[in-house]
C-alpha cells in the first residue's frame, strides 16, 4: 500500500529518496512527500497526485541534506490531499512516515489535544509524531523514547522517523507491515521493500515482526519486541534488476505478460525433468513430512486465491487427498475444523499480504501439520514464517494487475501436486506425460503470445461495453474468474465469472446483445456441456468470445469470435488459457485509455487489512 524510503549518508539523499518513491509507485498511492535535514532545519515538501508532481516541485524548491525520509501515501485516514500527505511533523524538528493503521489513535489524539498539541491533518500518523515529542520530554534518548511510543500503539504499521536534534540517526519499526534496512558502505537506508533501494544496495536486513531499529551511517542496531538487541542477518537480494524498467514495452503489464515463457521455465528448472518430478525438492526431512500429509488447506487473496482454486482440482485428482481453498480474510475470522495431518499452503506474490500472514499465524495455533509458502519474494515475512517454501521465479512484478506471478504460482502448484501425488503412488506413465508436458509449456505460451495481434483485434469489439460475463467449467472456472478480475482491475468494465453450468441459475438474465460473453473452451471432457451453454447465450443475442483449441471444433460463425490456441495436456490448460485473457484485458484497457500499470484505487501489495 503506502511506500516508505529513508536514507542517511555522506552524500545528498533527496535524489535517492525520489528514485525510491518512483520504484514504489507500483504499490499504489495518491500523494507523495519528503523531509530532509539540511544541517540546520528539517525541510518538508508534499504534493497530492503522482511522484512526478513532487519531482517537479523539488526542481524549483530542492531539499538538500544527508538525512531524509520520503513516502507515497494510500489514503486510509483523511482525504488524499496535500495536508494529509506524509511526512507528518511535530513542531519543526521531528518528522514521521507511516504505512498501516493505528487503531487506538483517537484516544491519543484527544489526550494530546488536551496537552496543547495542534493537529494539522486528519491522519492517524500525526498522533505518532506528537506522542514521540511528548515522550522526549521525559526521555532524552531518541531511540528509547521511540520504543516507548511503539509499545503504546495498536494496529499494523511500519514507521520511519528523523529528528533535527539527532541528525546522526534514522529510526524505524515494523509491526504487521513490511520494512527492510538497506546496508551500504558508510551509508544506510530503509524501505518498504528491496525494490525501492536496489539503485543503492543489494544487501538487506529484513525486520521481523515487532522489531525496531536505530540506523546511523556506520552502525545498525535492531531490537526485538522485548527490547533485546538482535544479531544482524544481512542477505543479498536474489532477483535481478532487469525487470525494474519497461524496456521496449509501453507498459510493465505487457512486458510481464511477455516474460512468462522465461519465468515459467525458471520456476520449473531443477524441479521437473527427464519424465519425472524431483523427489528431493523439499529435502530429505521435508519429504518424510510430505509423506504424512492427509489433507491440504490453501489460503490466499485475489489472484493468488484463483491459483489455489485451480490447485484444488489438481490435488484431489492426482494426489487423491481432500483440498480446501479459502480466502485469507474469511479463514482467519471464523471457526474452522482442521483435518488431521493438514498441510497449510499459503500463496502470495509479495509474501507480505496482511490477511494471508494473519491466516498463517492462526493456522499454527489451530494445529496444522506444517506450513508451506508459495511466494515470489525471498526473505519476505511469509517465507520466513513458514516451515517450507516453494519459490516462484517471476522476478519483480511491477504492474498492479498480476500476470507472470499468477502463471508461475500455477506452475509451482503443479510441481507441489505432483510431489504429493508421487508419494501416493502416482502412475509413472501419467507422471511422465505431465512432466513432459510441463517442459513444453514455455514454448506453448510463446505460441499464444504470437497471437497477440488477433487478441488486440478482439478487444476492439467490446472496449466500449460496460459489462461482461466470463464462463468456464472445471479447472477453467477459476481461470474465468481470473480473466474477469483482470478486466475489471485495469479497464474498469464490470465483469463477472460463473461456472458455465450455473448460467441458467441467474446470470442468463443479464445476457443480451450488449453483454459480451467470454468463454474458455478447450477440447476436454466438459466441452459438449459448454457448447450447450454457448448456445443458450446465442439464443439470447449474446456475443461470444471463445478461446478454444482446434480439437474443440468451434468455428467462426455469426455471434462467435474464436481464438484458436495450441493443444496441451488437459491438466495444464488453466495455465495456457490464462495468457490470452491477460492480453485481452490489457488491450481493452489501452483502448479505453486507463492507467494500465497503476489502476485507480488499487495497490500491488495489500499490507493492511
Amino acid at each position: 500500500m503506502c511506500g516508505i524510503v529513508g536514507a542517511i549518508a555522506a552524500r545528498e539523499v533527496s535524489a535517492i529518496l525520489l528514485e525510491g518513491q518512483r520504484r514504489l509507485e507500483y504499490r499504489g498511492y495518491d500523494s507523495a512527500g519528503m523531509a530532509v535535514f539540511d544541517g540546520q532545519e528539517l525541510n518538508r515538501l508534499r504534493r497530492a497526485g503522482k511522484v512526478q508532481q513532487l519531482a517537479d516541485a523539488l526542481g524549483s524548491d530542492p531539499l538538500h541534506g544527508h538525512l531524509g525520509i520520503a513516502h507515497t501515501r494510500w489514503a486510509t485516514h483523511g482525504q488524499p490531499n496535500e495536508r494529509n500527505a506524509h511526512p507528518h511533523m511535530s513542531g519543526e524538528r521531528l518528522a514521521v512516515v507511516h504505512n498501516g493503521i493505528i487503531e487506538n489513535y483517537a484516544t491519543f489524539k484527544a489526550e494530546l489535544k488536551d496537552k496543547g498539541y495542534v493537529f494539522t491533518s486528519d491522519t492517524d500518523t500525526e498522533v505518532i509524531a506528537h506522542l514521540l515529542s511528548e515522550a522526549l520530554k521525559r526521555e532524552s534518548d531518541l531511540y528509547a523514547a521511540f520504543r516507548q511510543v511503539i509499545n503504546q500503539l495498536e494496529g499494523a504499521f511500519a514507521l520511519g522517523v528523523i529528528h533535527a536534534d539527532y541528525p546522526e540517526l534514522l529510526l524505524c519499526a515494523r509491526k504487521g507491515s513490511p520494512l527492510v534496512i538497506g546496508v551500504g558502505m558508510g551509508e544506510n537506508f530503509i524501505g518498504s521493500d528491496p525494490l525501492a533501494l536496489l539503485q543503492v544496495t543489494d544487501r538487506f536486513i529484513y525486520l521481523n515482526e515487532g522489531d525496531t531499529a536505530c540506523v546511523s551511517r556506520e552502525q545498525i542496531e535492531v531490537r526485538n519486541a522485548r527490547g533485546e538487541v538482535q544479531a544482524l542477518d544481512i542477505k543479498r537480494y536474489e532477483h535481478g534488476t532487469q525487470s525494474a524498467d519497461k524496456g521496449q514495452y509501453k507498459h510493465y503489464m505487457l512486458k510481464e505478460i511477455f516474460e512468462q515463457p522465461g519465468v515459467i521455465q525458471a520456476t520449473l528448472n531443477g524441479r521437473v525433468g527427464k519424465g519425472e518430478i524431483n523427489t528431493q525438492l523439499f529435502g530429505d526431512s521435508a519429504q518424510q513430512l510430505m509423506d504424512s500429509v492427509q489433507a491440504v488447506q490453501i489460503i490466499a487473496c485475489g489472484t493468488s486465491y484463483h491459483a489455489g482454486m485451480v490447485a484444488r482440482y489438481w490435488i484431489e485428482e492426482l494426489a487423491g487427498i481432500p483440498c480446501q481453498v479459502e480466502i485469507a480474510s474469511e479463514y482467519r475470522y471464523r471457526k474452522t475444523i482442521t483435518l488431521p495431518n493438514t498441510l497449510f499452503v499459503t500463496i502470495s506474490q509479495s509474501g507480505e499480504t496482511a490477511d494471508t500472514l494473519a491466516a498463517l499465524r492462526v493456522a499454527k495455533e489451530r494445529g496444522a501439520l506444517a506450513s508451506l509458502a508459495i511466494c515470489n519474494v525471498p526473505g519476505s515475512s511469509l517465507v520466513r514464517e513458514s516451515d517450507l517454501c516453494l519459490m516462484t521465479q517471476a522476478g519483480p512484478e511491477i504492474g498492479v494487475a498480476s500476470t507472470k506471478a499468477f502463471t508461475t504460482q500455477l506452475s509451482a502448484l503443479m510441481v507441489l501436486t505432483l510431489s504429493l501425488a508421487k508419494t501416493r503412488g502416482l502412475d509413472s506413465t501419467l507422471e511422465a506425460e505431465l512432466t513432459d508436458a510441463l517442459t513444453t509449456l514455455p514454448a506453448k505460451v510463446e505460441e499464444v503470445l504470437a497471437l497477440s495481434q488477433r487478441v488486440e483485434q478482439l478487444a476492439t469489439h467490446f472496449a466500449d461495453k460496460q459489462h461482461s460475463l466470463f464462463l468456464g467449467r472445471g479447472a477453467l472456472y477459476p481461470i474465468a474468474l481470473e480473466g474477469a478480475l483482470k478486466l475489471k482491475e485495469i479497464s474498469y468494465i464490470h465483469a463477472e465469472a460463473y461456472p458455465a453450468g450455473e448460467l441458467k441459475h441467474g446470470p442468463l438474465a443479464l445476457v443480451d446483445s450488449e453483454m459480451p460473453v467470454i468463454t474458455v473452451a478447450p477440447g476436454n471432457e466438459l466441452l459438449e456441456k459448454l457448447k450447450s451453454n454457448m448456445q443458450e447465450v446465442r439464443a439470447r443475442g449474446g456475443e461470444l468470445y471463445v478461446f478454444a483449441d482446434q480439437h474443440a471444433g468451434i468455428e467462426d460463425q455469426e455471434g462467435y469470435h474464436i481464438l484458436h490456441l495450441p493443444k496441451i495436456h488437459p491438466l495444464l490448460e488453466p495455465i495456457l488459457y490464462t495468457v490470452p485473457l491477460q492480453l485481452l484485458s490489457y488491450y481493452v484497457a489501452v483502448i479505453r485509455g486507463t492507467d494500465v500499470d497503476q489502476p485507480r484505487n488499487l495497490a500491488k501489495s495489500v499490507t493492511v487489512e
